[in-house]
């Protein structure tokens, strides 16, 4: 989703750390940012009540994507609102793997950590994946497909839901 909203490199690389603080920053202020085998991957997690920087998203993706997308951008975030939980739970608004490493269970060891951590606190997790390769992964730790979100040219988003385990 994101090198579909940003697809001029310069831009991606200039903006994308911005980005990335506002969807997960305050995953650092929780304490629940986890990384894989020396910065191999990384998985922001939001504990229920924290939430993201909405203003600031939106600010930066009206500042930095095209034109021809920014009322398909609009779109997505109302869908992505309507799926979110309102009861409290963990929210991953991030989580990425170098390519170099891809495949060698740095994505599994982030998500097993993580929800080790979800189930001790008996909440639900939720997350949305852009990435089909990833839906997989996602329902080997419980995760289930909700729905569907696309707008326009964009890739298809899967908002998923992980009831509370105990």
């Amino acid at each position: 989703m994101a090198r579909w909203s940003l697809p001029d490199p310069a831009k991606y690389l200039a903006a994308f750390p911005s980005i990335a603080k506002a969807f997960g920053g305050k995953a650092f202020e929780s304490g629940t940012a986890y990384m894989a085998n020396g910065i191999t991957g990384v998985a922001l997690w939001l504990p229920p009540g924290a939430r993201s920087d909405e203003e600031s998203l939106t600010r930066l993706f009206d500042e930095n994507t095209d034109n021809d997308i920014k009322e398909d951008m609009q779109r997505i975030f109302e869908q992505m609102e309507k799926f979110h939980p309102t009861e409290p739970h963990w929210y991953l608004p991030m989580i990425g793997v170098d390519p170099v490493h891809q495949g060698a269970g740095a994505g599994a060891a982030l998500m097993t950590e993580a929800l080790k951590a979800v189930d001790r606190n008996g909440s639900m997790a939720y997350l949305e994946s852009s990435n089909p390769r990833n839906i997989s992964l996602y329902q080997r730790h419980g995760f289930e497909v909700i729905g569907e979100i696309q707008s326009g040219s964009s890739p298809v988003l899967r908002p998923m839901l992980r009831r509370a385990q105990y």
